[in-house]
């Protein structure tokens, strides 16, 4: 395998597989995988729709509420034991999710375009730790990420940011605007309301998801754009009488207008006048296509593909093919497939520990992946980056610092063992080696592997060498 092939196998995609033979054309490989990617593949699980999973969040959530009201014992216990069951069938959902995740990428013969699923959901990050959220961060990927990867970078941002998961995350679901008709109503009631405006939501969109820090918007553009957000919901949840005036299917994203901050508002010194929900649809359209946007993206993007510090004439060439052709994103991938820095820089990005599980299970082959979901994730977490477990907004670390500590390198090793004991039977490991790193392959890293043992032990020694660590 040349340099070359190997570029396009481990920094654009997810590490090669033995057979993976990469044509002379190596860039028009890469984009044309974006065009034959499938966003629904078949190992995608079969999940519980959004309504089942958000019914059994509810119905749990009156029980205790009920069982906390009675002061009953027995009342608490059932309420308790429900919840558990809800958490355990969940869990299972979570489960299988990732590790269909996983089989979904040893497998792709669109790495690129699996690549940047990966990249977008992390960008986009929800964490699955809280009932509703754990419940839906497996849909969230397979729907609003795979389905929008390649069209506009609006419709991305308002996919996930309007996904049931993203509002119910970031506590878009207890936001009210101060002067809505339903904080109205309740004021005159004198009821302690529970409700107010939540700046979670518009913090990250423009702190993450758009602008990035200190691009140039202020506290007052937080609380602007978190008015214009008031009024987004998930139907199903909350008191009876919230989901009383919450019209659509139990999950579903809705928009309520008696919770909605009425008047105009003004973000990044463009005034908005819409009524309702249009007012923060046209919000994050004019924010995706800010120049702060374009060059925030471009940096994680070449961060991401090139290197920790990435260079300035690549930054600036993705940035300018997404303000070129108005946030296209099928116009950035090109530009970052044709950046000759993308093609020169040195092999130094290290592997996160999703990528080297990954590239482990390309390079031996899915019968190397726990058959057991749970044990999936239970190597996860030993690797510390369980999955749609990120535990802030801001996603996983993408840079070497985060990852390469000497307790993490022993840990891919005990995982490692792991893998290559899984039934992987009848590889020479020499020929591997060759196969999934090519030109890469340290003379000293071949002796090694050549000196083994076993086979396994010679495959372990593949997925543990430095040359495996970084793409």
């Amino acid at each position: 395998m040349t340099d070359t092939a190997s570029i396009a196998n481990d920094r654009f995609g997810l590490g090669a597989t033995p057979q993976t033979r990469v044509p002379g054309d190596v860039r028009g490989w890469l984009a044309q995988q974006l065009q034959d990617f499938d966003p629904a593949p078949a190992g995608m699980p079969r999940l519980l729709s959004i309504e089942d999973l958000i019914l059994g969040v509810a119905d749990v959530r009156n029980e205790t509420q009920m069982a906390r009201r009675s002061n009953d014992m027995a009342e608490q216990e059932a309420a308790r034991e429900s919840r558990r069951d809800v958490r355990q069938r969940d869990r299972r959902n979570l489960f299988e999710a990732s590790a269909a995740r996983l089989r979904i990428a040893a497998q792709s013969e669109t790495p690129f375009a699996e690549r940047l699923v990966h990249f977008w959901s992390n960008h986009f990050a929800v964490s699955a730790e809280r009932l509703p959220v754990y419940s839906l961060a497996a849909e969230y990927e397979f729907s609003a990420i795979r389905r929008n990867l390649s069209g506009n970078f609006a419709d991305l941002l308002r996919a996930a940011v309007f996904h049931p998961a993203m509002l119910l995350f970031l506590d878009q679901t207890r936001s009210a605007g101060p002067n809505s008709t339903l904080i109205q109503r309740i004021n005159r009631r004198r009821r302690n309301a529970q409700l107010g405006l939540n700046e979670n939501l518009a913090r990250e969109v423009l702190e993450l998801h758009t602008m990035g820090v200190r691009s140039g918007y202020t506290q007052d553009d937080v609380v602007e754009l978190a008015r214009a957000l008031t009024g987004w919901t998930v139907a199903g949840l909350g008191p009876n009488g919230m989901r009383r005036i919450i019209e659509g299917a139990p999950g579903e994203t809705a928009f309520v207008e008696d919770l909605h901050e009425p008047g105009t508002r003004t973000v990044i010194g463009n005034r908005y006048s819409q009524n309702g929900a249009l007012q923060a649809i046209a919000i994050l359209g004019d924010l995706a296509m800010h120049p702060a946007t374009a060059r925030h993206l471009a940096t994680k993007l070449a961060r991401h593909f090139i290197a920790d510090t990435p260079p300035e004439s690549a930054i600036a060439r993705l940035e300018r093919a997404y303000l070129d052709s108005g946030g296209e994103l099928s116009a950035v991938y090109s530009a970052l497939i044709d950046a000759p820095e993308a093609w020169s820089a040195p092999r130094t990005k290290f592997r996160t520990p999703w990528d080297w599980m990954t590239a482990s299970a390309r390079a031996l082959g899915p019968e190397a992946i726990p058959r057991n979901a749970q044990g999936v994730h239970r190597l996860m977490d030993m690797l510390g980056q369980p999955v749609w477990y990120p535990g802030n907004p801001s996603g996983w670390g993408d840079i070497a610092s985060d990852w390469a500590s000497p307790g993490a390198l022993l840990t891919r090793v005990e995982v490692a063992n792991r893998l290559t004991a899984n039934g992987v039977r009848g590889a020479d490991p020499r020929s591997l080696s060759a196969a999934v790193l090519g030109e890469a392959l340290l003379p000293s890293t071949a002796q090694a592997i050549a000196r083994a043992e076993a086979p396994t032990m010679g495959m372990a020694l593949l997925l543990s060498s430095p040359e495996f660590m970084r793409r």
